[in-house]
């Protein structure tokens, strides 16, 4: 069973500012949503699993940008028949708040930048340098965390969803951050920015292959090379954004293993013209029985200016015939699959240990204890739909003043609390109400705070 996903790239929520290009932006942003609703109604299962963002979701890395954003994923969700918290997403260059870097900030981008590995390593080492780069992601990360998607803060990479298309046989994302050392100046004629050997602990599992999603191609790094050899031992899919111009193709690194290798168009670039114009993909995973290998099919959409609508893109991504049969090596080490389907393809991850929910930048964990078998993983409650969009709407919805008040009121927290407050201890603290049954009550209160800002700001 083929499983469906809308992968957008390069939105830029919040660039349009002072511009008469805002309306055009949002009249195509909700054509996109009326044509991805057409497109995947016609596919096999009539629905899709999800939506896959590979980076610069926003224009200035701002709150304001981000609630844009989130309404508009919403509605997209909804037209696909996607629960709302099924998004994947990487940030990008235009996810950062240069307004947040600091003269250290800067120094150490400088510092990374005129060295090499060594020195990015060195400085990933140190909380207090790592902490002066992510400052910069902080609304980012605030968004991204409510869709489960949390930035690793010690720079390793991060997977929270697996995803099944035959028993024995699934695809993992793998999220990347390219954009740590990007610095908003123009791009200097050698590359920059790197991925770096702390992100080269990705998994590999009998019966999964990984998907990597990442903002920048490879051409972008000082340690392509590295990356390049890295990936093609241990993805079968990755997909970038960054440079507005779509590209597919398959690497093949041996025989009976190959790597595609997809670029994204941007959804909404500065301006639409001949070579860069408004674009994204509707992309179908499917487990390929023949050669027991993965199957995937994309569905590249361009806009038309003269019909201003979405329609096919046959010129690009394998036009006609978009379909790549991608031989799979941990398949086939996998028994061959027997049983029928599960009824739900997603498989959020679930443990008991606390100690791997992702903790906020600051918190001092070396990259084996945020990745314990490559993931970091979910408290143990409930999985139900309605705990994945309280959760979201708690994260991505609330000020950090109204998320705590929920914890106070509801009794996760005391009113002489003074400890300094992150992203871990409130998903430990929230996910501790989950348990003692008050999920109905963070509902209700979310809603009700939700409204009472409404009505002050009128």
């Amino acid at each position: 069973m083929s499983v469906v996903f809308v992968h957008v790239s390069d939105i830029h929520f919040g660039q349009e500012k002072g511009d008469d290009r805002v309306h055009i932006h949002d009249d195509v942003k909700q054509q996109l949503i009326s044509d991805a609703r057409h497109v995947v109604s016609n596919l096999a299962n009539g629905v899709a699993h999800g939506i896959l963002v590979t980076g610069d979701i926003a224009h200035s890395g701002t709150k304001a940008e981000y609630d844009s954003a989130g309404e508009w994923l919403d509605e997209l969700a909804s037209s696909i028949g996607a629960e709302i918290h099924c998004v994947q997403m990487v940030p990008g260059n235009h996810d950062l708040d240069r307004s947040k870097l600091s003269l250290s900030g800067k120094a150490i981008l400088d510092h990374i930048r005129k060295g090499g590995p060594e020195e990015y390593e060195r400085v990933m080492n140190n909380a207090v340098d790592r902490a002066a780069l992510f400052a910069r992601f902080e609304d980012y990360g605030n968004f991204s965390f409510g869709y489960n998607c949390p930035l690793n803060d010690v720079g390793v990479f991060a997977s929270e969803m697996e995803v099944n298309l035959a028993p024995g046989r699934s695809i993992r994302f793998i999220r990347l951050n390219s954009s740590l050392l990007c610095h908003g100046e123009e791009r200097d004629e050698d590359p920059e920015l790197m991925i770096g050997a702390r992100q080269f602990i990705i998994p590999r599992d009998n019966g999964v292959e990984n998907v990597i999603l990442v903002h920048h191609p490879l051409s972008w790094y000082k340690d392509q090379e590295q990356v390049r050899q890295y990936i093609r031992s241990r993805a079968r899919v990755f997909i970038s954004g960054h440079e507005h111009d779509p590209k597919v193709s398959v690497d093949s690194v041996e025989q009976g293993c190959d790597v595609l290798m997809l670029a994204a168009g941007a959804t909404v670039p500065y301006h639409s013209d001949d070579v860069y114009t408004f674009t994204y993909n509707i992309i179908e995973f499917d487990w390929d029985e023949e050669i027991d290998g993965l199957s995937v099919t994309i569905h590249p959409r361009a806009w038309n200016p003269h019909r201003t609508c979405f329609e096919n893109d046959d010129k690009r991504l394998g036009g006609k015939d978009p379909n790549y049969r991608l031989n799979s090596p941990n398949f086939r080490v996998a028994p061959r699959p027997q049983l029928a389907l599960p009824s739900s393809p997603i498989q959020p991850k679930l443990t008991e240990d606390e100690d791997t929910i992702p903790l906020a930048t600051g918190i001092e964990k070396t990259p084996a204890e945020t990745s314990k078998k490559g993931k970091k993983c979910m408290p143990s409650v409930s999985a139900s739909e309605s705990y994945e969009i309280a959760r979201l709407r708690f994260f991505r919805d609330l000020f950090e003043g109204e998320r705590l008040r929920i914890l106070v009121e509801l009794g996760a927290l005391s009113e002489n609390f003074n400890e300094r407050m992150n992203q871990g201890i409130e998903r430990k603290l929230l996910d501790l109400l989950v348990r003692e049954g008050k999920l109905e009550g963070i509902e209700k209160m979310i809603d009700q705070l939700i409204s009472d800002r409404k009505e002050e700001a009128k």
